[in-house]
């Protein structure tokens, strides 16, 4: 399949005058844009499997049509890796019934640094004949597999992928667990990662990051800071954001399992939390704050913390949201620099990316 680069650049176009719009009372500036390649871009993928003409096929449903399958035998937007992966396990599962026998969906997880993860979920309960022919399985493709029944995870080699990015001149390592959050397009993460290390600057003072998952901002924003107070409620993301932060040897960072909602109740004295016991909010110096929220944006309360902050970088995967954010802030902050990152091509959905300043 080929892709068609006019098409592309015309639906790129067509991103930046809808941020452009939504930005324009504001008084933003020209948006800096970052493209994604046009194939093999996204890192992670998953399929339902349906049967068809007595054997399984890769399947995927529209929005609209949540019954009628569209059988997959390969996925251009998908990586290099997976698309090398997919015929593959297909084979394996076709020869063996231990691998197939009410097998009905599949995940891969792959990285830019080249490493790869296969989920296999099931209908039943796997036994040791599904251990050994996933042993075979793992060892002849090279990667880690995970075998998911209800309620039980069984684990053939690693239970994450090791992601490597390139950020200020440093290459941080990211360890991107099963099941957990991560980037789906990891090119333009590391474009969208270079920005907001450049938008935030050397500062002498102390940042806020608050909604941040596996560290994947954490690690190269904590280097242009004194210190980090960074917040997340997904235990699975905060255990690998702190192994994230032991491996790169990043040791400025407190990393607190709270949400943004109650880290608001405590800095604001509304009441205390045994999470934050040993933990001095007092002795930081906060000059800024940083949040990439859900697609919800930050709620009222938190929108209203952020305000107090001389410097506001806030990435966002909804630009309505964040269109709406700023509104609230718009009487004491402006932007001062702006970015869109199109982590989804050939879709309507966009990241982008303000620094807001006090007036």
């Amino acid at each position: 399949m080929t892709f068609d680069s006019q098409a592309y650049a015309a639906q790129l176009e067509d991103k930046v005058t809808r941020l452009r719009d939504l930005l324009a009372p504001f008084d933003a500036p020209e948006p800096a844009v970052f493209d994604s390649p046009l194939q093999n871009f996204r890192l992670r993928a998953e399929f339902r499997l349906w049967r068809e003409g007595g054997e399984r096929h890769y399947a995927m449903f529209s929005q609209d049509d949540k019954r009628t399958p569209i059988l997959i035998e390969e996925f251009p937007i998908a990586s290099l890796r997976i698309n090398q992966l997919m015929p593959q396990l297909k084979a394996a599962w076709q020869a063996s019934a231990a691998l197939s026998h009410k097998l009905f969906q599949v995940e891969f997880l792959t990285t830019l640094a080249g490493d790869a993860m296969i989920t296999l979920c099931y209908h039943r309960p796997l036994d040791e004949h599904w251990h050994a022919a996933a042993i075979k399985l793992s060892a002849d493709l090279g990667v880690s597999i995970i075998g998911r029944s209800k309620g039980k995870r069984e684990v053939l080699g690693l239970d994450y992928v090791v992601e490597k990015l390139d950020v200020g001149g440093r290459t941080f390592s990211y360890r991107q667990p099963e099941g957990a959050f991560t980037q789906p397009n990891g090119t333009v993460n590391q474009k969208m990662l270079n920005w907001a290390y450049e938008a935030l600057g050397d500062r002498s003072d102390d940042l806020l990051e608050l909604y941040c998952g596996n560290g994947n901002f954490t690690l190269p924003l904590a280097t242009r800071v004194r210190k980090v107070l960074a917040t997340e409620i997904s235990k699975t993301s905060v255990n690998a954001a702190l192994s994230n932060l032991a491996e790169n040897a990043v040791d400025n960072v407190t990393l607190v399992r709270l949400s943004a909602e109650e880290l608001t109740e405590a800095l604001n004295d509304v009441r205390p939390f045994r999470r934050l016991h040993g933990i001095d909010l007092k002795s930081y110096e906060f000059g800024s704050v940083f949040v990439d929220p859900p697609r919800a944006g930050m709620d009222p309360d938190t929108c209203e913390l952020t305000r107090r902050f001389d410097n506001i970088l806030y990435i966002s995967c909804n630009p309505e949201t964040l269109a709406a954010n700023i509104a609230q802030l718009h009487d004491t902050h402006r932007i001062t620099r702006c970015a869109l990152f199109d982590q989804f091509p050939w879709t309507h959905h966009m990241e982008s990316g303000v620094l807001l300043t006090r007036r």
